[in-house]
Parts: C-alpha cells; structure tokens; sequence
C-alpha cells in the first residue's frame, strides 16, 4: 500500500516534528513524532504518537527510520478485512 506523509508540528510538550501518515484512500491513519537527542538510545528515531483504526493499539513502537515505520504500518493495515 502507499503510504502519504505530511510533515506538521506536534503539540507534544518537548518534541514538535511530526508526520501525519495517510493510507492510499488518503485515510488518516496514524501521527508519528521524530524523538531528539533528549531521549537516550532512542533519539533519532520516529515514534508512534497515535494510530487510528488497526494502528491504535495499547504499546506504541519507536521505528530507527520511516522505511521501518512505513513496513509496520504497511503490515498492520493488510491485516484490515
């Protein structure tokens, strides 16, 4: 499936720079925060703020890069009857 991004910024209390990630019906389907250098091991990666419909789920993941963020969307969508 393909996946939109959209850049926008996050009311988060520390990080702002976040994606809002459309499915290929241009569906919001989740809202990810890139995590800075306050979060040690972690920093640099892209963190599930908010998923909607299969995405919304009790443990949100952190991904190294959006071409993992965009597998595990990918795959979690498919799995949608």
């Amino acid at each position: 499936m393909t996946l939109t991004f959209q850049p926008v910024r996050v009311v988060t209390g520390s990080d702002e720079e976040g994606l809002l990630v459309f499915d290929g019906e241009l569906r919001l389907a989740a809202v990810l925060t890139y995590l800075s250098e306050q979060y040690d091991g972690i920093s640099g990666h892209w963190y599930l703020e908010a998923g909607f419909g299969r995405l919304d789920r009790p443990g949100h993941p952190t991904f190294a890069d959006l071409e993992e963020a965009q597998r595990w969307i990918n795959q979690h969508l498919a799995k949608e009857v």
